[in-house]
């Protein structure tokens, strides 16, 4: 999940005026976030993206877009094998009443990594519900890795965010997500709003996996045992395409006791071919240290590649 941040200089050449003209033209969140409701005017944006093998080297081959989503050239940081793209959100973050549609497609052979630049960042909902539809498809032999950074819910967000992941044949997939419930260093807690995720993985057309939950700030129930538990930042890291051996699922467990802290939660789970790995705490710096180390535990096993950390996590 889901989206990224990244600065205006790559739209802007000069400062943005202060004064915008709207509906049409307000465009920075911030700002977009005061408007009242006259004046309010959601954004659409969708990117559509496409990679295929050519001769041993991954392309992206095809990359539509509209409105404010955007993808940066392809990157080759392990060689021609995998193809590393980076999602743009010009703006920002996402404002109540936003819809945004991101669609990737990965042809037989291929193999390709998708990541973000910053945290995304969903902001108060003003009596709108944004939403996020992501579809993936892989085909046979092909891997695709979904990465990105942290999601920050605002609180007052009301978010509705669908995934799905349709796999052919052997066709693997690594997805990561870490979601922070407020804005926690300022002093901000999500004791209000809504967040309703799904997330359904397909292969061959038989679902494997389905998860879906809805947090309502205000309910306590967000605080229960079967939510999350009082903490403000969980994560979740989902692998699919083959059994791990039970040696490396029990190596994973030991090095993410390492690292987190004494009230921290962390669980591994291989259900058949689908691996699950959470973490429930209250820091995403350490949700991201456990992602990283798990991540890099698993990818050479699954894929048959050394565990190249994101140049975009490194900044």
């Amino acid at each position: 999940m889901l989206l990224p941040t990244h600065s205006d200089e790559l739209l802007f050449k000069k400062p943005r005026p202060t004064i915008l003209s709207y509906p049409q033209q307000v465009r920075d969140p911030e700002i977009r976030d005061t408007l009242p409701d006259s004046v309010h005017k959601p954004l659409e944006a969708r990117l559509s993206l496409r990679f295929a093998e050519d001769q041993g080297t991954t392309r992206l081959v095809s990359r539509d877009h509209y409105g404010p989503l955007l993808v940066q050239k392809p990157l080759y940081p392990e060689g021609r094998d995998v193809c590393h793209a980076v999602i743009i959100h010009p703006p920002g973050g996402v404002v109540g009443g936003d819809q945004l549609a991101i669609s990737t497609h990965v042809g037989a052979s291929a193999h390709a990594q998708i990541t973000t630049p910053g945290a995304a960042k969903w902001y108060k909902s003003n009596g709108h519900v944004s939403h996020q539809k992501i579809r993936i498809s892989v085909e046979k032999n092909a891997s695709l890795e979904w990465v990105p950074q942290e999601t920050i819910f605002y609180n007052h967000a009301d978010v509705h965010i669908d995934t799905e992941v349709m796999l052919e044949g052997d066709a693997k997939f690594i997805g990561c997500e870490i979601l922070c419930f407020g804005r926690t260093a300022s002093g901000e807690s999500f004791n209000e709003g809504q967040i309703r995720q799904r997330t359904r993985i397909k292969r061959n057309n038989q679902l494997i996996w389905l998860e879906q939950i809805r947090l309502q700030g205000e309910s306590s129930a967000i605080a229960g045992p079967l939510a999350l538990a009082g903490k403000t930042v969980c994560a979740t890291l989902i692998l699919t395409g083959k059994t791990l051996p039970q040696s490396l699922i029990d190596s994973a467990r030991e090095n993410a006791q390492k690292i987190i802290r004494k009230t921290d939660q962390t669980g591994i789970s291989q259900l058949k071919s689908v691996v699950v790995a959470r973490y429930l705490g209250d820091s995403s710096e350490i949700a991201r240290l456990v992602m990283l180390r798990l991540w890099g535990l698993f990818r050479p096993e699954l894929l048959g590649r050394d565990a190249i950390v994101p140049r975009m996590w490194n900044t």
